[in-house]
């Protein structure tokens, strides 16, 4: 958690402390705006994990610096306001904020809805990655799972671990010996052409010409 930035923006100096104050004892670095101008310029320049922007602010408000920053990020945001207005806050999760607390709120609430959504991100993150997609084939590594247009296929351990290499760098040319190393752990000679054969079934399984050959160096995967 102490690697996490905030970054948090509001016009009110003493709520501003407060909030840095129970941020910073629940282990997370804290910057802080006293406009939305500032906001969007420490958010360019210092890349936070999550951003809590008060709705009114001069020079910018919380909404206007909310767009600009899901415009270049999906980084979490939360609103923060002082009316407890329906249209306020629908018009901020439709901007893309992640979550809307109205003042007065409980520091530790506050807290733990940090928590909640850098948790949402960070799990999400995580199931992402275990999911490889090219085109129609999606691979998860996790559950050693493969469909093809949403139908699953069945593949042998080495079928499936040759896709996950080439779906791991797209584009990539990978020689056969480098493909065997990467499904058994070492490579000869005397078995490179195992690689063809793999190629072959796993072509005649994903009914794709997504797996090309490059005549003199060995596959790739296209990404679509």
């Amino acid at each position: 958690m102490l690697d996490q930035t905030i970054l948090v923006a509001d016009d009110e100096e003493h709520l501003l402390y407060q909030i840095e104050a129970y941020l910073k004892q629940a282990g997370y670095r804290v910057i802080t705006a006293t406009n939305g101008a500032m906001a969007l310029e420490l958010f360019k320049r210092e890349k936070p994990d999550a951003v809590i922007l008060d709705v009114m602010m001069p020079e910018m408000d919380g909404f206007t610096a909310a767009r600009l920053i899901r415009q270049e990020s999906m980084v979490p945001i939360l609103m923060l306001t002082a009316r407890d207005d329906e249209f306020d806050q629908a018009l901020g999760l439709e901007l893309g904020a992640d979550d809307y607390i109205t003042k007065p709120f409980s520091f530790r609430v506050l807290v733990a809805r940090v928590r909640a959504v850098l948790r949402r991100v960070t799990h999400q993150s995580n199931t992402e990655a275990q999911k490889l997609i090219v085109g129609p084939i999606q691979l998860d590594k996790e559950a050693r799972l493969v469909t093809v247009n949403g139908e699953e296929v069945d593949l042998t351990r080495s079928e499936f671990d040759l896709l996950q290499t080439l779906m791991m760098h797209p584009n990539r040319v990978f020689t056969r010996m480098e493909l065997l190393e990467h499904i058994h752990g070492e490579a000869f000679a005397a078995y490179e052409r195992t690689i063809d054969v793999h190629v072959k079934n796993l072509r005649a399984k994903l009914n794709t010409d997504l797996i090309e050959t490059v005549y003199g160096v060995g596959y790739r995967i296209s990404k679509i």
